[in-house]
This record gives structure tokens, C-alpha cells and sequence, in this order.
């Protein structure tokens, strides 16, 4: 008689589907422009409506020494600092990210913090955007979907409720019958 022999046993679904739920899945270049222009024209929204009601306040005339602008500009300001750096810090998304299902997260997890939002947005956009928007681009062929801003804070942008992908199941075959 020949000895049997035990083979490895293999980890349990429910252990394998946890291990595939804490994969993060990296955010496509298509999605990320969306969330990035969605923020923009939201702060161009502003920016027009706060300068007409600004001059509608103001009497219906141009007010002096471009009053009207000025208010429109800090106002648009306040809420571009509000969204893109204390919004983006505490919960990782932007508006245009929210709409988007995308989140911001740190390169080791969770959401980046108000200092690496504001990092993030105002100096690293700029950055990504003076070589002729080179540095948006590094997103898309960047095996990890980072762009400039994400290497400067440290950050990197993924999709907030992607399904995992699952195997289908393996087909059991009928034992034989052992002799």
C-alpha cells in the first residue's frame, strides 16, 4: 500500500473575498477629468454669480474701482479653499470627486488631511499644469494612476465603491469511486 498523500489546504471564500475587498482600484484618467472640470465649473459659477449679485447690490451701476469683482474673486476663493482643501482633507472628495464616485485617499490609506489637500491643489496643480499639462498626463500612463499633484502629496485618487472582481465559482466534479 502507498501512503496518502495531503495536499494544501486551501484558504477559505470568505477569506480570499476579505482579502480582495481592502484592494484599492485606481481611479481612470476619463473619471478623474470629469471630477477636475466639474470643480472648475462650479467655481466659474460662482465666481459669475457672485459678481452680479455683487453689482445688483451695488445698485445696478459698475461700482467703483471694480468693487464688484473683487467681492466675486474672494468669495470664489473661500469656496475653492473650502472645497478643494478642507472638503478634499476631511473626506478625500472634492464636489466633482463625489459626483464622480472618486476619493482621494493617502498612499497608505485613509483621507490625505486639510495640509496635503491644500499641498495637493494649490501647488501641485499648478506644478502639473505649467509643463504644458504634462503632469495631468503621467495619470494615464502611470501603472498606478498617479499624476504630478498625487507624487507631490503623497496621494493617490481611487474609485469609492468599485465591486471587487470575483472568480466565478469552480464547478465541483463527481468524485470516482475509489478502488
Amino acid at each position: 500500500m502507498t501512503p496518502k498523500i495531503q495536499t494544501a489546504k486551501r484558504a477559505s471564500p470568505e477569506r480570499r473575498a476579505e482579502h480582495r475587498v481592502r484592494v484599492r482600484y485606481r481611479a481612470p484618467f476619463a473619471l478623474r477629468c470629469g471630477a477636475l472640470l466639474i470643480d472648475y465649473i462650479l467655481l466659474a459659477l460662482i465666481l459669475t454669480f457672485s459678481i452680479m449679485v455683487a453689482r445688483l447690490m451695488g445698485g445696478g451701476a459698475r461700482m467703483a474701482g471694480g468693487t464688484a469683482e473683487k467681492i466675486g474673486i474672494l468669495i470664489t476663493l473661500v469656496v475653492a479653499v473650502l472645497d478643494l482643501g478642507v472638503l478634499a482633507g476631511l473626506t478625500g472628495k472634492t464636489v466633482g470627486k463625489w459626483t464622480t464616485g472618486l476619493r482621494i485617499d493617502r498612499i497608505h490609506g485613509g483621507p490625505p488631511g486639510i495640509g496635503w489637500a491644500l499641498l495637493r491643489h494649490f501647488v501641485g496643480y499648478p506644478a502639473s499644469f505649467v509643463p504644458l499639462g504634462v503632469g495631468f498626463l503621467v495619470a494615464a500612463v502611470n501603472p498606478t494612476g498617479r499624476a504630478l499633484h498625487d507624487f507631490i502629496a503623497n496621494t493617490v485618487v481611487v474609485r469609492e465603491n468599485a465591486a471587487p472582481i470575483v472568480a466565478p465559482a469552480r464547478k465541483t466534479r463527481p468524485q470516482r469511486a475509489q478502488m
